[in-house]
């Protein structure tokens, strides 16, 4: 990949009002997004008064993400090309499709907007924990290292074939829809061995809230190591440097 396509940007790029918008955009949506995921959770220890898991917990909260991420990326797709994850942001980055101080400004809004979410349902709740992203018995950080890069090359070379790709065509329409599916599919494979993240402001939030930081470093290692490989795999063998073109953010 030519390395540049790989922008730093300007300082004064974090006080214009169209990246300024952008990171408001990202916060809302991380908020939509974790406040229905993560609360999909609690409702179920509400409902199970903090029982086991069960396969119909965990198609609940496949269900639950799928469709709040399907709107998050919705949303916010025509001002901040909805990204609601900094996997996808460092994935874009890596692509060349966004500069590296936009994607900070990105970063800070999606884990404030996690964090402000667990906040709200915590209190909303009457004080629920925001449980945060733990390993099951038996899987070990180095097992549930490889699931979060193997889950978040699907979700981020989803996010390139439907999203970025200038060849995308009318494909482009249904992106949002492709996205929450593969995430809520690989919550499906990977929820009951180490939560399935895929985002690492998905885990920070409750994190954050709970004080919990046991493992977290997965969450984040993984899932960049994993938008990496799928922004390099992608943009090489399917777009090329022959027909690539800078996207604006909003386009992406």
């Amino acid at each position: 990949m030519p390395i540049y396509r790989i922008a730093i940007g300007t300082p004064a790029e974090a006080s214009q009002p169209d990246a300024l918008r952008a990171a408001f955009a990202e916060f809302f949506s991380m908020i939509i997004f974790v406040f229905a995921g993560e609360g999909s959770g609690m409702a179920y220890n509400k409902l199970t008064d903090n029982g086991s898991a069960t396969p119909a917990g965990l198609v609940a909260a496949a269900l639950a993400h799928a469709f709040a991420l399907f709107v998050a990326v919705s949303v916010g797709a025509n001002i901040s090309g909805g990204h609601v994850n900094p996997a996808v942001t460092f994935g874009a980055f890596i692509g060349g499709n966004i500069t590296l101080l936009r994607s900070i400004l990105y970063w800070i809004a999606q884990l404030l907007g996690s964090v402000v979410a667990c906040l709200l349902l915590k209190y909303s709740t009457g004080g629920l924990e925001t449980a945060a992203f733990s390993l099951s018995s038996g899987v070990s950080a180095w097992n549930a290292l490889v699931l979060e890069i193997v889950m978040t090359f699907g979700l981020v070379y989803t996010v390139y074939a439907t999203a970025v790709d200038p060849k995308k065509g009318n494909i482009g329409t249904i992106a949002p829809i492709a996205i929450g599916f593969i995430v809520g599919a690989n919550i499906l494979a990977g929820g009951a061995f180490d939560g399935a993240s895929m985002n690492p402001a998905v885990s920070f939030g409750p994190a954050v809230v709970s004080w919990t930081w046991t493992n977290q470093w997965v969450y984040w290692v993984g899932p960049f190591i994993g938008a990496a490989i799928a922004a390099i795999v992608y943009d090489n063998i399917f777009i090329g440097d022959g027909g690539h073109e800078p996207l604006p953010v909003n386009d992406f």
